[in-house]
Order: C-alpha cells, then sequence, then structure tokens
C-alpha cells in the first residue's frame, strides 16, 4: 500500500533524517540527502515555500507499506535537528492533520495542499477547547457535583487499636458489597483473616441480624464518633422501629491507654501483611519472636464490643428482631459447630473455647433468636462481646461484667488523645476537615509495632509496608506532627535492609530503595534532626552504594540510547523488568534527599552523592527526551496534537496505544500502566519541571485518553497528576481530580478508602495517605524557600464569615499556624500567619481567592499579585497580618 504525507513547518530551517518502523520510503521531495533509503531511514531538507505571512517550509514523502503484515502501527519518525516528532502513518487525515502547536509543525495527506497557516486558521476556527481547557471554563468543582457523578462505594470499618495486628473489620447489611445477607464481625490479624482450629483454621466470620432481615430498601447508615473516632456507629430504620449500632474495639480487662499499648513486633506483623517479603535470617527471627508474642497476647485478648439499641419511635406497639452471632452462618442459618448457652449469653466451641457473650438489657441473654414487643418509646439493648480469639468460660463470665459504657468512653479519649497530639485544622467544608482527622487515625490502625519505642511497619491496608505505597503515609504523618511515630515507621525499611543495601519488602517490587530513601530525605526537612541522621548514616549510605552498583550495571554500550545508566526492574504488580522512568525517577529524588540530608555533617559525601545523583538525571532526562522523539503524537480535544511517552525506555509511547503487540490491559484498565505508572512521576520526582512543555503535553493527553472527571481509572492514586496541577497553580484542574477522587472511592459516611472501584482490598491507606496529601499541599505547599499558604482552597472557602484555621501544621520550615477570616458582608478577608522558627521561610505567598473572582481595591501587609489572588510577603520575619480590601 502506498500512503504519501506532506510535513509542514512554520518556520525552519527544517532538516533532520526520516525513518519508517516498517516498509521503505519510496520518493521525498525535495530529493534526498546523501543517506540513502535503507533501514535507518533518508536525511532531508525541507524545501522553502510561500512568502510572506505564509512562508514556510515542506516535505512531501511517500512510503511502501504492502509487505506489513505484523499489524502493528507504523511509525514514522521526523528526527530534525529541532523537535523530533514521530506520528502513527495510518493516523493521517487530511480532515484532522496533525498539527503539533508548539513545534510549529503540521502533517496531512500527500494531496492536501493547503499551507501551514492555513490548516492553523481552520483548526481555530472551530473554537476546541482541551479536555482542561473545559474544566477551566467550567464552575470549580465541589463535593456535591462530585457525589453526584461518581460511584458510591461504600466500605466495611477496620477497628482495633493502633500498633497491634489483632483487629476487627464491621458491616453491617452488606455495606461494602460483601455479606449482603448479614450484620457481622470479622476479626483479623492485618491481612490474615483469623482462623480457627474448629473450622480447620481457616477464617471465621461472625454472623448476626438486626431486624426483620433483608428487604429492597437501603435502611443502613453509618458514621464515625465525633465523625473521626474509630468507633463505628450504624442506624437500621425499619418503619417505626430504629437500630442504633455502637462498635469499637478495647482490652479484654486491662484498661485503654498509651500506658496499657503493648503492640505486635513489627516483624511479626510483617508476615501478617499480604504480599511480604522475609529474608530467611528474617524469617527465622520472625518464627522465634512469634513464640513470644502468642505467650503475651494469650493473657489478654481484644475485644470488639457492639451495642445495638432498638427503640420503637411509633404510636403503636412493635417488635424488635434479633438474631445473635453465629461462626461462619451462611444462608440457612443451619451451622452447627458451636453451641449457644442461654444461662451465660455464651457462644462456644467447647466449655473453655468461648468465641462472643451477649447480653440483653445488662443480662444474658436467653433466646438466640428472639422478637421483643416494645411500647412506643420503649428500647432494648443487645451487647455483643466478641474476643478477637476464643477464650475460657471464666474469663468470659469476668468479660460479661465489663461496662459497655465505660469502655466506650475510655476508648473516646484513647483516640482523642492521639487527636490531641497532632496539628488542628478548622475548614469551610466540614467534611473535609473530618476526613483529616480521621485518615489521620486510620493510618494509625495499621501502623503495627512494640509499645512504647522501637520499629514501626506503616501497613497499607491489607498489604505490608512499600517503600513507595508507604510514602504518602509517613509524610502525613511528618506534616501532622507524628515526627515520631513517623521515624519509627521509616525505621522499618532500615531494619528490614539487605546487607547490600537493597530496600524490597513487597511482591518483587524494585522501587523501594529510592523511595525509601526519599521519605527519609522529606522527614529531616521537616526534622532537621541531626542525631537520628548519624543513627542512620550507615544504613543510607549501603542504600546509596547498592543504586550506585546497580547503574553502573547498566552503563554498557548495549544500553547506548536504550537506558544506558538507568536502573531496570518491576514497579508495581505487573511483571515489568524494564528500565522504567518512575522507578529511576525515585532513586534520582531518593539520592537528591540523601545528599541534602549529609550536607551540613559530612559535606565532601553529600557533594558526591549530588554528583551522582546529576548524572542519573541526565540520563533519565536524555532518555525521556528521546521516548518522546520516537513516540506517536496524539490528538487533544482543541484539534491539536501533542508529543507523549512510554512509563519505560523499552516501548515507544502509551502501551495503551499498542505500538508494539502485548498484553497490557491490568487491574481493570486498559490504560493502567501508563495511568498509574508513567512519566508525570518525574515531575513529582523533580526530574522534569511542572512548567515544562513535557509536563503541559503529559497532563492533557493523560486527561484525555486515561481518566474520567480528571481521575485516573482503577487505583486512581498512583496517578500524581494533581500534585502537577497544584504545582502548576492549575486550581480548577486540581479541585476536579481532588473531588471527583475521593467521592467516589472514599466510604462516604466512614471515610475508608477502597484500592479499587471494585471493592477490592478495603481500608487502604496509601490512597488515603494521597488523598491527606492532596490536602496537605491544597492548604500549604512550599516552593524552594517561599511557603505557599491555601495554592488550592476552593474559593467558595472565602465566602462571608468562612475560617480557614490550623495550628502546629508541620512545614519544612517547621510548625505554623493560621487564620483566614471572611467578612465580605464588612468588605474583608483579613488573615494572621506565624511560623517563628529558626528556619523560617524568606517569604510567604497567601492567596486568597475572593469568592466571585473580584480584585480588592486595597491590600495591607503585602503586595497583591492579581494573577495569583494572592498576597505577597517579602523578607518574612516570623509573623505576618493581611487585609484585603474590597
Amino acid at each position: 500500500m502506498i500512503r504519501s504525507v506532506n510535513v509542514l513547518w512554520n518556520k525552519g530551517p527544517a532538516g533532520g533524517h526520516i525513518a519508517v518502523s516498517s516498509g521503505q520510503i519510496t520518493r521525498i521531495e525535495p530529493a534526498a540527502g546523501s543517506n540513502r533509503n535503507d533501514s535507518n531511514g533518508v536525511s532531508f531538507t525541507a524545501a522553502e515555500i510561500g512568502e510572506g505571512h505564509d512562508k514556510g517550509y515542506k516535505l512531501y514523502v511517500s512510503f511502501d507499506t504492502i509487505e506489513v503484515t505484523s499489524g502493528a502501527p507504523i511509525l514514522v519518525t521526523v528526527d530534525s535537528s529541532v523537535n523530533p516528532f514521530t506520528f502513527r502513518l495510518h493516523d493521517v487525515d487530511a480532515r484532522y492533520p496533525i498539527y503539533i502547536r508548539e513545534y510549529g509543525v503540521i502533517v496531512t495527506e500527500g494531496d492536501d495542499h493547503r499551507s501551514y497557516n492555513q490548516i492553523e486558521a481552520e483548526i481555530a476556527a472551530k473554537g476546541l477547547f482541551t479536555g482542561l481547557e473545559t474544566i477551566e471554563s467550567e464552575p470549580e468543582e465541589n463535593y456535591e457535583s462530585a457525589a453526584a457523578h461518581t460511584k458510591n462505594l461504600a466500605c466495611q470499618t477496620w477497628l482495633g487499636l493502633s500498633r497491634d495486628v489483632r483487629m476487627f473489620a464491621v458491616g453491617l447489611r452488606g455495606v461494602g458489597g460483601e455479606d449482603l445477607l448479614w450484620d457481622w464481625i470479622q476479626p483479623r490479624r492485618f491481612a490474615h483473616e483469623q482462623g480457627i482450629p474448629e473450622n480447620d483454621d481457616r477464617s471465621v466470620r461472625y454472623r448476626f441480624l438486626l431486624g426483620k432481615g433483608i428487604g429492597c430498601t437501603e435502611p443502613v447508615t453509618r458514621r464515625l464518633e465525633e465523625g473521626v473516632l474509630p468507633i463505628l456507629r450504624g442506624r437500621i430504620e425499619e418503619d417505626d422501629v430504629v437500630y442504633d449500632t455502637t462498635s469499637f474495639a478495647s482490652y479484654e480487662h486491662s484498661p485503654l491507654n498509651e500506658q496499657t499499648l503493648r503492640g505486635t513486633n513489627y516483624l511479626v506483623a510483617d508476615g501478617y501483611g499480604a504480599g511480604h517479603m522475609l529474608t530467611e535470617d528474617q524469617t527465622k527471627r520472625r518464627e522465634e519472636l512469634l513464640a513470644r508474642q502468642a505467650e503475651l497476647d494469650k493473657n489478654e485478648e481484644t475485644v470488639l464490643y457492639l451495642r445495638a439499641k432498638a427503640t420503637n419511635n411509633g404510636q403503636v406497639p412493635r417488635y424488635a428482631w434479633f438474631k445473635n452471632v453465629v461462626p461462619n452462618a451462611f444462608v440457612l442459618n443451619n451451622d452447627q459447630n458451636y453451641k449457644f448457652d442461654g444461662s451465660t449469653g455464651f457462644v462456644n466451641y467447647s466449655e473453655n473455647r468461648v468465641c462472643s457473650v451477649t447480653l440483653m438489657n445488662g443480662r444474658a441473654l436467653e433466646r438466640e433468636e428472639t422478637a421483643i414487643l416494645l411500647m412506643p418509646g420503649e428500647s432494648v439493648e443487645f451487647d455483643i462481646y466478641l474476643p478477637h480469639s476464643p477464650i475460657s468460660a471464666e474469663r468470659a463470665a469476668r468479660l460479661s461484667e465489663q461496662s459497655f459504657d465505660a469502655r466506650l468512653e475510655e476508648c473516646r479519649q484513647f483516640w482523642r488523645e492521639k487527636l490531641s497530639q497532632a496539628a488542628k485544622f478548622r475548614l469551610p467544608e466540614r467534611r473535609i476537615e473530618q476526613m483529616i482527622q480521621a485518615g489521620l487515625l486510620h493510618l494509625d490502625v495499621v501502623a503495627f509495632g512494640e509499645e512504647p519505642g522501637g520499629t514501626v511497619l506503616p501497613a497499607i491496608g491489607v498489604y505490608t509496608a512499600i517503600g513507595s505505597e508507604s510514602s504518602p503515609i509517613v509524610q502525613f504523618m511528618d506534616s501532622m506532627g507524628w515526627n515520631h511515630l513517623a521515624e519509627r515507621s521509616l525505621q522499618f525499611f532500615l531494619d528490614k535492609q539487605h546487607e547490600d543495601g537493597f530496600i524490597q519488602n513487597f511482591g518483587g517490587y524494585m522501587l523501594e530503595t529510592g523511595a525509601a530513601l526519599w521519605s527519609i530525605g522529606e522527614h529531616y526537612r521537616y526534622t532537621r534532626d541531626e542525631e537520628w541522621v548519624a543513627r542512620v548514616k550507615p544504613n543510607l549510605l549501603k542504600a546509596r552504594d547498592y543504586i550506585k552498583a546497580w547503574r553502573e550495571r547498566n552503563q554498557t554500550e548495549a544500553l547506548r540510547g536504550k537506558g544506558y545508566g538507568m536502573l531496570e526492574g518491576k514497579t508495581a504488580d505487573p511483571e515489568d523488568p524494564y528500565h522504567s522512568f518512575m522507578l529511576n525517577g525515585y532513586a534520582y529524588i531518593g539520592l537528591a534527599r540523601l545528599a541534602e540530608l549529609l550536607l551540613a555533617t559530612d559535606p565532601e559525601t553529600s557533594q558526591a552523592i549530588r554528583m551522582e545523583a546529576e548524572a542519573l538525571k541526565a540520563d533519565i532526562r536524555d532518555a525521556f527526551d528521546r521516548s518522546v522523539a520516537l513516540s506517536p503524537v496524539v490528538p487533544i480535544g482543541n484539534g491539536s496534537w501533542v508529543p507523549t511517552a512510554p512509563p519505560w525506555v523499552e516501548d515507544r509511547g502509551p502501551l495503551s496505544l499498542h505500538t508494539k503487540t502485548g498484553k497490557w490491559l491490568t487491574h481493570g484498565a486498559a490504560v493502567a500502566r501508563d495511568s498509574l505508572l508513567g512519566p508525570l512521576y518525574l515531575v513529582l520526582q523533580e526530574v522534569v519541571g511542572a512548567d515544562e512543555t513535557a509536563a503541559s503535553w503529559m497532563l492533557n493527553y493523560h486527561s484525555e485518553l486515561m481518566c474520567a472527571r480528571n481521575v485516573a481509572l482503577s487505583q486512581p492514586y498512583y496517578s500524581i497528576h494533581p500534585y502537577v496541577h497544584l504545582k502548576r497553580g492549575e486550581v480548577k484542574p486540581f479541585l476536579k481530580a481532588y473531588y471527583n477522587g475521593f467521592a467516589g472511592l472514599a466510604d462516604r459516611e466512614t471515610y475508608t478508602f477502597w484500592e479499587h472501584y471494585w471493592h477490592a482490598s478495603p481500608h487502604k491507606t496509601h490512597e488515603e495517605g494521597w488523598f491527606l496529601m492532596q490536602t496537605r499541599w491544597m492548604l500549604y505547599m512550599e516552593e524552594g524557600r517561599t511557603l505557599n499558604l491555601l495554592p488550592g482552597i476552593p474559593r467558595e472557602w472565602m465566602k462571608d464569615g468562612s475560617v480557614v484555621e490550623w495550628e502546629n501544621a508541620r512545614t519544612y520550615f517547621g510548625a505554623t499556624s493560621l487564620q483566614v477570616v471572611s467578612n465580605l458582608s464588612e468588605g474583608t478577608i483579613k488573615a494572621s500567619f506565624q511560623c517563628e522558627t529558626d528556619r523560617k521561610p524568606d517569604s510567604i505567598l497567601l492567596r486568597l481567592p475572593h469568592p466571585e473572582g473580584a480584585v480588592p481595591s486595597r491590600v495591607t501587609g503585602g503586595v497583591y499579585v492579581p494573577e495569583k489572588e494572592a498576597v505577597l510577603v517579602e523578607a518574612f520575619e516570623g509573623t505576618i497580618e493581611v487585609t484585603l480590601h474590597y
């Protein structure tokens, strides 16, 4: 098949080399240069055409693709001296020419005689917009709009004590898309669902039922205690009768407080995490620790305390129904592997294997199934005390004497005390304010380790810690002032580091070494703790040596132009052992942060590492720029086309475009590898600048090809584009991604995050961690020696009467406090800010967007920057007072 194209430039001279991936070039005008047509293509110099305003350069090329049988797209690379690019030959269509605006180049069919300026004018006349431009033209996104257009994914709730792997999952009436037949309690050890000998050591789920049963309505609502605490409140409404439930985890007999909290050894906990990886020595050590841990745990169980209070709100007598807990009950409710004792309210497997205690109005439940007639206004209470593992009858009798109310108040105080030690936020949007606090406690519930000190495993839901996925978790702990817990969590990666310096904890992932160094460097930025640096320095230098040797293995001539000097290996679940940009970007930023934290105490080593980091960055950048040149351009919404990039050097363009045949669909999305593991990470990793044209291209094609409502598919919080939007000052696209992201993935009542959209992996704190970091960046973000305040908040937050306030939020510059009060009815927005540390920022940029976009008539306390809707305070001295007058 013969295909011909015209390549038009609006300025020149245009020359270089043109090559086709399949077939051959049969004709080129003007005539080809000295390099004749061969497998390497043809050299060319474009002809100058037109004159005056319509002057440009043109190249006509004809291709013979008759021998192509692979089915893969035919790629044509125009390797010009400036702005090389690639296109898919069969994408060329005179009706929709390939128009790369930033390069000043157009590709159209060979018989299209229009000039560059004519084609450009026709495209502009259509008045088209990119997806991101459309978002910019719309009102700012808010939660209500996002919730109306996204999935409502309810999730089971995890209740625990923090540090201790003995925890419980709780569900009501099929919440979370599972167990649609029952209300239920699931004891678990982290990812491991608790087994019992009576069930051949398989997991056991305790099912019970409140009310008449499953029907055509959705009668369940839930919330967290005080909106934030890991105490679950539920309500089931059945006409006049309402069942209110309260569930929480505590101890069997000891008081619950910081002094009694013992926790679980991090290595023991690690073995319960999905995807964990232990060396032979670590496995042996864990086996020794398991015996000790079991001895400690058997003296006292954690207990799930649940109260269900049924109330008749009607005007006539009504019945309340209750079915007591049954181990592994199913449809017919005929499991016989237990006994119910009506004299004690015990459910047991044997005399000394009691798995639950149930009371009705403070006395032993007499019947396993019951219907209680309630007079109008009357209530009945059912209390279920369910130990994590069965206990003796003697211990069960003592457990039945526990006061539910006292235990509940004790639990409230336990979690309140934790929050009292963290930064405090007051925001106009109550949901976001609560999600910050609830999210911090969600992270804490699955941070496992022995108390009062020592190493902590920063788990990510059912999965063990990963250097990459645990990063936002640890960094948010630092942001909230939990620096000690962050330090203990980082120690996990150092304690489990291999002797050669390699850090790997999960599923064969190869990127953990660099990612862990990055989080360690971020922790140093928060704390400037030189004593800690001295303690961990040997581990950090081993990690540096490992990366250095890894890099040297790839500094071979065979890899010139194919990943020279770059690390290879899988970055996530798919088995993709390539020279990926994400893997190498983490290595670069990890080394860069390492050089930074050693600068004060070991400047010579710091400089050497800095040079190594910059050399790696140069190799990554060379590979990225060449990959962009070799990857096909794609159309975007405004009629132009933009260059693309693959997730790794070995491919050309997004895998989802199938420039090579392969099975790239994974985790329910054709674009997952490109979107979630792709080159946009290089912006976060400080290899590509946020304001570079390349970042604009990636954001545009990512938004249009790989997102819905500017949210990535499948596991959306792996995509880093919301951060990039904020770095570029693109508030509306950020808010579009921000609100639709959590509205569609987090439980709207309890704020628990899923990993995926198909009810996979509950209590996923990696996703929640990135949401929390997005919120942190929305409120404050460092930019060199400048602290940007409120760079991404909705302008709705500045409406009359609104307050934005925080105390002791941690930044690279130390603890900060802010108060903004909108009194637009009186014509002002007033703000005060404090950061009175010995490392305070040089300048403050405080964004205060008027809800209707108005510009202040006068500003006191700083210089107003209209394009940023912000006040700039230079030579910052520790406190500022700013007033905007309207």
